[in-house]
Order: C-alpha cells, then sequence, then structure tokens
C-alpha cells in the first residue's frame, strides 16, 4: 500500500482493526475496506470491517466495564485525560500527517484540528472534578433535597469524516470525565485518526490498570447494519452523532424505542451577513476563514453570502481578489492553502449545483471548475448574482463555493437568513452595537460569530437550534449531555 504522506513511524504502527475490550482484533469473518487518500484517489490501508456482532461485542465490553470506571475516581479520570492530551501535544506531527492523508486538508489545518481537539481532552480533564451535586432544605422545610449526578451509562458515539481528530476528542473526552464507557463509530472515510486516537487511550488505561472496555472503535462500511442492533440493544443509554440531518432523523426513530438519551449535532447552513457599515476588509478576511477550512467542508462554513446592495460590489471583489491568492493542492504539499473536497461524488455535487446557479443567472468571478489533476479538487469558487431560491443557496453545499446574496435593509437580510430549517451558526459583520445586539437576539441559530469567521472554542457550547440538532458539545453543558439526575428526598 502507497503511504507517501504518512511518516514511517506512523504508517508502520497504525490500528487497522476494531478495538474491543482492550484488544486489537480482525472484525468477525475477517472483512475489510479500503481507506483512501483525496488528494491523490490512493488507497493507504484497508481497514477492519466491523458486523453487527462486533458491535454487539463492543457493546458488552462496555457495559461490562462501566461498574469499574464510573467507580474511578473523578481525579484519576481527569488525570487520564490531561496524559492524553499531553500525548496529543507531543505528537502533533503523526496526527496532523494522519489527518491530511484521509482527509485531505492541508497540513497547517490539521495541525490546528489536533491542537483544538486536544483542548477538548484538556477541558474535560479539569472539569471531571466539577461534576456538581445539590442539597437544600426544601421550601416547606419539612425535609432535605439531595441531588446527585451519575453518569448515563454506555454512550455510541458516530462521527464524520471532516473533523476526524476534533469530533472524536469533543465526544470521548466529556464521555470518559463523566465516567461514561464509549463504543465509537467512525466515519468510514476518515478512520485511521480515530484508531490513532483510540490507541493512546488504551495504552494509558492498560498502564494504570483500569478497565479495558471504557473505549471501543467500531468502524464499518455499512453504518446501518451496524448501528441498528445497537439502538435496540437495551444496555446502550446514550447516543450522541455529528453528521447530516437527514441521517439524524433516522437515528432518532432508532433511538426513540429505548428512550436513549441523545446529542445530535446536525446539518446547517449558515448565512454570513455583511451590513452597510460593515469594515470590508475584515469582512473579507472573516468570510475566507468561514467559508474555505476544509474546502468549505465543515459545519459551520459560510454557505449564504448575504450582503447589502451598497456595498456588494466591494466584498464582491475583495473575496474574489483572495479566493485567486489561495492555492489549491495536495493536503501536504508545501504552501497548499486549500486541499480536496473528501470523494469525487463530492466534487460532482459542488460542479453540477455551480452550472445550475450560472444557468439560473449567477455570474462566476473566479474559479467555477475542476482542476486537472489527480485526486478530487474544485476551484474555490465566488458568485455574484446569485437568487435567493437558487439550490446552492437553499442547501448546504459543503464545498469551495461562495454564493453572494444581497440585501435592501436589516429587516429583510434577517427575514432571508432565518428562512430556513437549519440553524446551527451565523456570522454577522456591522459597526453598529445596536444592530450587533438585534442580530443576536433575531437569528435562529445556535451559534453566532460578531466580527469574527470562527466561533468553535472547548471551553463553549457548541450546536444548533431546529433541524440543526439537540444539545450541545463543549464547555459546562458538554458534560452534562453524560450525566443524570437522581433526587433524593431526606
Amino acid at each position: 500500500m502507497s503511504t507517501p504522506t504518512l511518516p514511517p513511524t506512523v504508517a508502520a504502527h497504525l490500528p487497522t482493526g476494531l478495538l474491543i475490550d482492550g484488544a486489537w482484533r480482525p472484525a468477525t469473518g475477517g472483512g475489510t475496506f479500503p481507506v483512501g487518500d483525496p488528494g491523490t484517489g490512493e488507497i493507504l490501508f484497508d481497514v477492519a470491517d466491523a458486523t453487527p456482532q462486533d458491535g454487539l461485542a463492543a457493546l458488552a465490553a462496555a457495559d461490562a466495564a462501566l461498574p469499574a470506571w464510573r467507580a474511578v475516581a473523578p481525579r484519576e479520570r481527569g488525570e487520564l485525560l490531561r496524559a492524553v492530551f499531553q500525548t496529543l501535544i507531543a505528537r502533533i506531527d503523526d496526527f496532523a500527517a494522519l489527518v491530511t492523508a484521509e482527509g485531505g486538508k492541508p497540513l497547517a489545518e490539521s495541525r490546528a484540528e489536533v491542537v483544538y481537539a486536544a483542548e477538548y481532552v484538556r477541558w474535560y480533564s479539569e472539569q471531571a472534578v466539577r461534576i456538581n451535586g445539590l442539597t437544600r432544605t426544601a421550601p416547606s422545610g419539612a425535609n432535605r433535597q439531595l441531588v446527585l449526578r451519575r453518569p448515563v451509562g454506555p454512550a455510541l458515539l458516530i462521527t464524520p469524516w471532516n473533523f476526524p481528530i476534533a469530533m472524536i476528542t469533543r465526544k470521548v473526552a466529556p464521555a470518559l470525565a463523566a465516567g461514561c464507557t464509549v463504543v465509537i463509530k467512525p466515519a468510514g472515510l476518515t478512520p485511521l485518526t480515530t484508531a490513532l486516537f483510540a490507541e493512546v487511550v488504551r495504552a494509558e488505561l492498560a498502564e494504570r490498570g483500569l478497565p479495558t472496555g471504557v473505549i471501543n472503535v467500531v468502524p464499518t462500511s455499512s453504518s446501518s447494519r451496524l448501528v441498528e442492533p445497537l439502538l435496540a440493544d437495551s444496555r446502550l443509554r446514550k447516543l450522541s452523532f455529528t453528521g447530516s440531518t437527514e441521517v439524524g432523523r433516522v437515528l432518532l426513530r432508532g433511538a426513540a424505542e429505548g428512550v436513549l438519551r441523545t446529542s445530535m449535532e446536525l446539518g446547517g447552513n449558515a448565512p454570513f451577513l455583511v451590513f452597510e457599515d460593515a469594515d470590508i476588509p475584515a469582512a473579507v478576511t472573516g468570510a475566507v476563514a468561514a467559508k474555505m477550512r476544509n474546502a468549505g467542508q465543515t459545519c459551520v462554513a459560510a454557505n449564504r453570502f448575504l450582503v447589502h446592495e451598497s456595498v456588494a460590489k466591494e466584498f464582491a471583489a475583495g473575496l474574489t481578489a483572495a479566493f485567486e491568492a489561495l492555492v489549491v493542492g495536495h493536503g501536504a504539499s508545501v504552501g497548499t492553502t486549500v486541499g480536496p473536497l473528501i470523494e469525487e461524488k463530492a466534487v460532482d455535487r459542488v460542479d453540477r449545483w455551480v452550472t445550475e446557479a450560472v444557468d439560473d443567472g449567477a455570474r462566476v468571478t473566479t474559479g467555477g471548475d475542476r482542476p486537472r489533476r489527480a485526486g478530487w479538487f474544485y476551484e474555490p469558487t465566488v458568485l455574484t448574482g446569485v437568487s435567493p431560491d437558487s439550490r446552492i443557496v437553499r442547501e448546504e453545499v459543503f464545498g469551495p463555493v461562495a454564493p453572494i446574496v444581497t440585501f435592501a435593509d436589516e429587516d429583510e437580510a434577517l427575514t432571508m437568513a432565518n428562512s430556513t430549517e437549519f440553524g446551527l451558526v451565523a456570522y454577522a459583520y456591522t459597526r453598529d452595537i445596536g444592530r450587533a445586539f438585534r442580530v443576536a437576539e433575531q437569528i435562529e441559530a445556535g451559534m453566532l460569530g460578531l466580527n469574527r469567521g470562527m466561533v468553535s472554542d472547548a471551553s463553549a457550547p457548541f450546536g444548533g437550534v431546529k433541524s440543526s440538532g439537540l444539545g450541545r458539545e463543549g464547555g459546562e453543558a458538554g458534560i452534562e449531555e453524560y450525566l443524570e439526575s437522581v433526587y433524593v428526598a431526606l
């Protein structure tokens, strides 16, 4: 197998099996599936293809480990996570190379993701000892009220391909800090980073003599085949999923029968509002940050650029120049700022939607085509004169395309921004403090970036409203998703 973008030390020792009860093993029946490099189209590794039986074995291991793990002192759980954090930072180059190899993003972005991922581990290593209960006298004075907090139980964590290390840590870290055990179903496109991270956790657990079934990993080529029996099993008590709204709805229906605790971080259609009083150069810089991380393949990527008609020409010119300065290439190549899309059908979709927008009257100011090279690439693209009814505005493009739509006043801007079933994140640029607060109060989104193109922070709650999800990850709220309250009347 060709592994040109991986350090030999990583390629030689990377687990490609299933992690069940502290041991790496092949799938039942020995099945595998390939994992490729989207920057070249070449296969990197064949990974064990978990069967439903393997999934249930992983759940059995997590269930068996739960009593001992939740009995571990919070300080000890926190110290384990702190050690994992230190390993992530010490091996940042190894993890970044792996993120780039299987996901395609430029190495600088991969390194930033590893640091971001590590911050979740550090944050929850500190939160493990801050799980608060309650004791008080009842209002009647007749008794005392005691509220205990305990882990909800074994958790199934289903992660996406676009942030293969960060999406893992912001689920695993709070779950382990709370005292839950986990079964991880990583994305089939990017399971390698999950395997390396899980091995770091497994090794720390083993070194400390802690339960072996705390963390289990079951990659698969058929998510539904693996997940359905897990959702139907009464031993599972928690489901956390990051992915599309369509799949999230299916999982919620499956979780309903067992009345599982669920966390859902689903699709988005983020508006990026530029008002007439905005600092346009700053808005352009923020737009590039909000749009172009991972070639636009993020749930918080700006999808609709809603710009006041009086500054639309200036903003479009600035954004076009900024996009033209980006360098498209393999993520491991020096100087690359935009890597590939994750697979060929993603390029096909983006190309089709851009063509539809142009047929509807939009104008391409830069990009609008596939580079002629190996791998799954699409040029950074700016579209002006886009109809608000265009599919590239109504749906999440998940690619390096910035469609610009104009508005006449604040009310129209907010109406346009909220005219979607999604509500994950929004961005707004304005120098008017009153307008900033009006936008914050009226925007239908779980997060808002004001005069900045990035919102994610391990210490802050991440999540959406409407069809963009349920629950929050990060901050104090993130660990609450893995705890239940028990009320005792004394």
